[in-house]
């Protein structure tokens, strides 16, 4: 019995004697050493690539230097002061406009037009008959038919709107106000077409250089001009004594012209890649609803249903972008002609005439007529 015990504690320790002959060999290949060569190669290569990585911010930076050395360059052709050019902005710098700006300036005048027109409707020159009536005379141009119906504060509203919103699209975006005169802004404003035509970034460089000493903001004067020529039945019914616009329409117009010169004056965010202008439009009353071209304000039931609604009014014009490119002759090496290329940048806002309360056919009179030749319902738009 002894020795077996002892027989058994040999064996024990033999086990532990062979347990530790087995960790020697995994400590041994934790200790291998890396050949001299082999190391030396691996710091070779590492230099190597340290030093290419070198030479390439080296050439970046070079690049850097040219494209700032142009860009200012730029700048000073177009006539941007030392102080710009002496201090860099950002890819967003206040001396662009971008997709934000246009829809933050945007949202803020469409809140001033509504507020008028609810203040007009609450506490109204005449009775609402007689305003809807002078409204729908500025928009078609032609007294409308007959209609002794009371119309509802919601249409009356609606249409007030869709007047304004006419009236500063045609008097003041799609118009460079530049001057207090009415004949020179119409003057520049063919110039520009006439540049825009034959070369693009002229025209960019033209408009901005003269927007640069355009005045601050438009006269009472100059207000009193726009709006009797674009919504003169509108003008006569509110203005003061006849010949001082009121306050609230004259806060339209500044904010108006403000939101112009930011379109106008202002550089693209494009990079210089493409040269455009913006322009205004406002969609007809009675036209067909155009998906890429409106954004209804409010529900739609009969489109929902999928039948044919129409536009019952425009409570804030859409904006395009248009620019010049190679036409499909050209690019298929014809003559090198190029054609204006419209892109929606921002939609219209409309309400449908079944949101407005027209169910019949009696109170859709005098709003089913087309938009004339050359409305921007006859352009090909493109989804921005």
């Amino acid at each position: 019995m002894y020795q077996q015990h002892g027989y058994g504690g040999n064996q024990q320790q033999q086990y532990g004697y062979g347990g530790y002959q087995q960790q020697a060999p995994q400590q041994q290949q934790q200790q291998q050493w890396v050949p001299i060569d082999q190391h030396n190669n691996i710091l070779k290569n590492f230099r190597l690539a340290h030093e290419q990585v070198e030479t390439q911010r080296r050439q970046m930076e070079e690049q850097e230097k040219i494209v700032a050395s142009l860009k200012e360059r730029i700048s000073r052709l177009e006539g941007a002061d030392e102080d710009a050019i002496a201090r860099p902005t950002g890819s967003r710098g206040g001396s662009s406009v971008d997709d934000f700006s246009i829809r933050n300036a945007g949202a803020n005048l469409e809140r001033l037009i509504n507020r008028w027109a609810v203040d007009t409707v609450r506490i109204p020159p005449a009775t609402l008959n007689v305003v809807r009536d002078a409204a729908l005379e500025d928009i078609f141009g032609s007294t409308p038919p007959a209609d002794p119906s009371a119309p509802s504060p919601a249409v009356v509203q609606a249409l007030l709107r869709h007047a304004m919103s006419d009236a500063i699209s045609e008097g003041i975006i799609n118009c460079l106000i530049v001057t207090n005169s009415s004949e020179a802004n119409v003057q520049l404003t063919r110039i520009h077409g006439h540049l825009f035509a034959r070369d693009p970034t002229v025209a960019a460089v033209w408009r901005r250089q003269t927007y640069s000493a355009a005045v601050e903001s438009c006269t009472p004067e100059m207000s009193l001009v726009i709006m009797t020529d674009t919504i003169p039945r509108l003008t006569k019914l509110l203005a003061v004594d006849g010949k001082t616009p009121p306050p609230t329409c004259t806060q339209i117009l500044d904010n108006a012209y403000a939101f112009s010169r930011m379109l106008h004056g202002s550089k693209s965010t494009s990079g210089g890649t493409t040269d455009a202008f913006y322009r205004a439009f406002v969609p007809e009353l009675g036209s067909v609803l155009h998906p890429k071209q409106i954004e209804l304000i409010k529900r739609c039931l009969k489109s929902e249903r999928g039948e044919t609604d129409r536009v019952g009014a425009c409570v804030f014009p859409g904006l395009v972008k248009v620019s010049r490119e190679p036409s499909a002759t050209a690019a298929n090496g014809g003559s090198a002609a190029t054609e204006d290329v419209h892109t929606v940048v921002r939609r219209a806002q409309v309400m449908c005439q079944c949101a407005l309360g027209y169910h019949n056919d009696q109170q859709q009179q005098g709003y089913q007529q087309g938009p004339p030749p050359g409305e921007p319902s006859d352009l090909a738009y493109q989804q921005y």
